[in-house]
């Protein structure tokens, strides 16, 4: 594939521990300034190698493995810098509070924290870079409206990608068919590599096919690929113009995924209760602080869409001076109480609904379930909208990870749209790995104190 996402983030693992290695051997180096023994080096290893582990497990939650790193290079020093902030208290955690990870003496353990972090960020800033150093193939990209301008720009920006656009064209605004053709076949050089992404559904991409079609047999160097395909490849949600019956009806299948859906069940209940009887504990805690607050309930119970358009109540601590039920949506801001204000910042208001997941009525990862008045308004304004309820809602989604201009419980049209886009890529490609990914995604966003 074009992007080569997956290639990318399996270089960058490998050299990270590559890295966590090296710096190993360097620290056991420093510490006795000579080269380490063999088992001097081994002896170190475990749990050194258990620390990366959870050093990896951070890196992922804060994005340095994602796409677009590369693309947000000013970006990494400060991302690397907090997430070698974490890695430190995991650190600390590991070998002055477990006896089992002690490491003496705990210099070696101070040393090793300079020397990784220091080569990580030579490994990310410069060496990795001048991995993708290669000649970029010329590229011709036919598609339409405000989608062929978001990939054209993110091809252009971002440096790891391969491709050069010699011309974009918007297929809607195509006059002279003939023209064109003469205008693309400049671009055509039998010496180079030529990449072709082309919107394969527009119909009036018809009369550049027969160009396209010939120059595969004049040993032209053509690679053809889709238009959608590279655009869901790139920004992780589904292209809404090409929203069509026939492709829900391809790509969204009514038929249960039996092994994900009952694993994932598993992991619901299980989860629900070891996380549900623990946090009894606070709701005494929580009761007195909403008292204080003022008078009122401490539960407030919402209907919400669930599964197959069927309502759902799920249960909330109260975080505004009046009743919640669902109005909140409309209302001012002001009416969230100084506690509630603290109890949805730090999703406090949301631990009743561990008894909605254990019940079924929502999961741990799922698209979030919406009130039915804007359900009602969103089917009216935005197309096939209601294909987000052919599977489980949950408490965190794809949409919640990435997409960062969804309503904070108000009604917004155009973000809805673009935040549907992002719940039909987790409904098309949901499964395990997903779901794991979006949960350690979520310890972030929780961490910051983001999403909704």
């Amino acid at each position: 594939m074009l992007i080569g996402g997956k290639r990318e983030a399996i270089l960058l693992l490998i050299g990270d521990v590559l890295f966590f290695l090296i710096a190993l051997w360097l620290t056991l180096t420093v510490r006795t300034f000579t080269a380490p023994t063999a088992n001097a080096f081994y002896n170190h290893l475990e749990p050194f190698v258990l620390l990366a582990l959870a050093w990896i497990a951070v890196f992922f939650i804060t994005g340095l493995y994602d796409k677009h790193t590369a693309l947000f290079k000013q970006r990494l020093p400060s991302i690397i810098l907090n997430a070698q902030v974490a890695n430190i208290v995991i650190a600390a955690l590991f070998f002055f509070l477990i006896p089992y990870f002690g490491i003496t003496p705990k210099l070696t353990l101070f040393i090793y924290l300079i020397i990784s972090s220091l080569l990580i960020v030579v490994w990310r800033l410069y060496l990795f870079p001048l991995l993708g150093i290669r000649r970029k193939e010329k590229t011709l990209v036919l598609g339409s409206g405000e989608e062929l301008n978001e990939l054209t720009r993110e091809i252009h920006v971002n440096p790891r990608y391969n491709l050069r656009v010699a011309q974009a064209i918007d297929l809607n605004a195509v006059d002279n068919v003939d023209l064109l053709q003469e205008e693309l076949a400049k671009h055509i050089d039998t010496n180079t590599m030529i990449t072709v992404i082309a919107d394969t559904r527009s119909e009036k991409l018809g009369p550049f096919l027969p160009l396209f079609y010939n120059l595969a047999f004049l040993h032209v160097r053509l690679r053809f690929l889709d238009f959608h395909k590279v655009y869901e490849s790139v920004f992780s949600r589904v292209p809404l113009s090409l929203l069509r019956y026939s492709w829900v009806l391809e790509n969204i299948s009514l038929t249960p995924k039996v092994f994900h859906d009952v694993i994932k069940r598993v992991i619901d209940i299980v989860s629900a209760i070891m996380l549900g009887i623990p946090s009894l504990i606070a709701y005494p805690c929580v009761w007195a602080a909403i008292r204080l607050g003022g008078p009122g309930a401490l539960f407030i119970v919402q209907e919400r869409v669930g599964k197959n358009n069927r309502m759902i109540h799920i249960v909330k601590f109260r975080t505004m001076t009046g009743d919640d039920k669902g109005s909140e949506v409309l209302a001012s801001k002001n009416t969230v109480t100084r506690v509630g204000n603290i109890l949805r910042k730090t999703r406090i208001d949301e631990l009743p609904q561990l008894w909605n997941i254990l019940k079924g009525d929502i999961s741990f990862i799922g698209p979030r379930p919406e009130l039915p008045a804007l359900v009602t308004r969103y089917e009216e304004e935005i197309p096939y909208y209601n294909v987000r309820h052919v599977i489980q809602p949950g408490l965190s989604g794809w949409a919640q990870i990435y997409h960062d201009r969804h309503p904070h419980h108000g009604t917004d049209v155009e973000a809805t749209r673009e935040k549907l886009s992002y719940d039909l890529y987790y409904i098309k490609n949901r499964s395990l790995v997903l779901d794991a990914q979006i949960f350690l995604k979520t310890i972030k966003t929780l961490l910051s104190r983001s999403g909704a």
